[in-house]
């Protein structure tokens, strides 16, 4: 079931992506109706399922739903912006899946699984900023990239910030002192 959501999805990627004529507006509705079929038939498929593999199952149907409308959308109006919404859509759909699957964890683990999985996002909508700004032409190239580029550096060492010090807390006494010491200082935080 995985795998065959995985397939669907990288499908529709390429198939957008390899497309870079804009689509017409009975491709588009035609295409967006495919997106719901596609949607209602894999959230079906996890009616059979149980726990937290339904949960599992019903958050990787919804994202690539998700992902699927959002790349469509790239397609019908192609645009910088578009773009950006179509790789933030695959951050918060593979944030989703992760949380869903941290979910069998407990404790310490799942907390370091649930701040890896943000982490991810984090880095994944930072770098989509990034090549929205580098791709929108009505700005200033030099300066905006310079801006992003340092805004998703702090978001992204942040992010591993917190992942690794998340990490620390699985250990105690001096181990744990130094483990947050070495993040501090791997991630420049005071």
């Amino acid at each position: 079931m995985k795998s065959k959501l995985v397939m669907l999805t990288f499908a529709l990627s390429c198939a957008f992506a390899g497309n870079a004529m804009a689509l017409s507006k009975d491709e588009y509705k035609a295409q967006k109706d495919r997106v719901t079929a596609d949607y209602k038939a894999g959230r079906d498929k996890c009616k059979t399922l149980t726990a937290n593999a339904r949960d599992i199952c019903q958050a990787e149907a919804k994202g690539a739903e998700k992902i699927a409308n959002a790349e469509l959308e790239a397609q019908y109006k192609p645009s910088p912006r578009h773009n950006q919404q179509a790789a933030e859509a695959r951050a918060d759909a593979a944030y989703a899946i992760a949380k869903e699957k941290c979910d069998d964890l407990n404790g310490n683990p799942k907390d370091v699984c649930v701040k890896d999985a943000k982490a991810a996002r984090t880095k994944a909508k930072a770098d989509a900023k990034v090549s929205k700004v580098s791709a929108d032409a009505n700005k200033d190239r030099a300066e905006a990239m310079a801006d992003a580029k340092k805004d998703a550096s702090a978001d992204k060492n942040d992010a591993l910030y917190k992942a690794a010090k998340e990490r620390c807390d699985a250990l105690t006494g001096n181990a744990k002192d130094a483990c947050q010491n070495d993040a501090k200082a791997k991630f420049g935080m005071k």
